[in-house]
């Protein structure tokens, strides 16, 4: 009888999942279809990036020495971390309602790739890792796994940090000491109209469209104190702080443990360190990297948590980016 009654939901549940009109903009979140008012490519849209896969997903531009090649899977089943929970996951798998009660973090990466398309080659083909989410310069979100998995982007021993979160890597190529800034003449140029992106004659492919023009929302160099080194680096660009909005302000809603704030100390400023086991385990929000892993940056100075924050509760204050 109960097994009847599970093949009956599970087949309504399929034939609702069916009958979802894909617009472009939705994200999976335990094969649910939820909107976020911006571009979104899924893993199995044309064009998509695939973190499901066991292969190569650029076979002709890997090593010719297949021996070398990753293998296996880039992911895994997230663990639930409550006994409870777990008795229910086990019966029921994850569902939009069981992710809600344990994932309660969302990640902030940059990628050190400069575009999506380098990000997943190396996450993919050369790492044997992956994330949720890339977003390019363009403002393109790709999701490469449905956030019911457990994405091999935020590891450390102890921490179970993967399986409480959700994982972005934003397509940036990073935050540098002042001995080591040089490293961004590669990647950036100054013209009429002030600073651009641009890229390395051996990148023969982007993944961008023809003619896009990726530009920082702020000109100049930004400088921070990151685990107490001093950092410089090019912000993201405008296309990539209104799709991250989106997508935060959609993950907030839909996820409600991850709540809108991030990591402030005692006088209301960024935390800009490594959080300790204790403020790890009793924080829910948005994090970067850096909270995470000492000896990790990203996202990187250069991120405007405030403006970040401000838009994903749904008031930007009109603030223009092109400051």
């Amino acid at each position: 009888m109960n097994t009847n009654r599970f093949l009956i939901v599970g087949l309504l549940f399929l034939l609702s999942v069916s009958c979802v009109s894909r617009t472009g903009t939705e994200i999976s979140i335990a094969g649910e279809l939820i909107p976020t008012g911006t571009k979104v490519v899924l893993w199995s849209d044309a064009g998509g990036y695939n973190a499901y896969s066991e292969k190569l997903h650029f076979p002709e531009e890997a090593p010719v020495d297949k021996s070398k090649w990753p293998k296996g899977k880039r992911y895994n089943a997230r663990t639930a971390l409550d006994e409870e929970l777990a008795q229910r996951v086990e019966k029921e798998g994850w569902t939009r309602e069981n992710l809600e009660e344990q994932v309660d973090l969302f990640v902030l990466h940059y990628d050190v790739s400069g575009t999506s398309r380098q990000c997943f080659k190396i996450l993919q083909d050369r790492r044997k890792l992956s994330v949720h989410f890339m977003l390019d310069l363009d403002g393109t979100i790709y999701q490469t796994l449905d956030l019911k998995e457990r994405a091999w982007h935020a590891g450390v021993k102890g921490r179970r940090s993967n399986d409480r979160s959700i994982g972005v890597e934003i397509a940036n190529m990073g935050a540098y000491t002042k001995g080591r800034v040089t490293a961004l003449d590669l990647w950036y140029r100054k013209d009429d109209a002030g600073v651009r992106t641009i890229f390395p004659p051996w990148m023969k492919k982007t993944g961008l469209p023809d003619g896009f023009v990726g530009r920082p929302a702020r000109s100049g160099l930004i400088t921070g104190t990151i685990q107490g080194k001093e950092l410089y680096q090019y912000d993201f660009t405008p296309e990539q702080y209104r799709a991250l909005i989106a997508l935060t302000k959609t993950l907030i809603q839909e996820l409600p443990g991850i709540q809108p704030r991030y990591p402030l100390d005692e006088n209301g400023n960024l935390i800009r360190k490594t959080l300790t086991k204790q403020e790890f385990e009793e924080f829910s929000g948005i994090i970067g990297h850096w909270h995470v892993k000492d000896s990790k940056v990203d996202p990187g100075p250069a991120m405007d948590w405030k403006y970040l924050l401000r838009g994903a509760k749904g008031a930007t204050g009109g603030r223009s980016l092109r400051q």
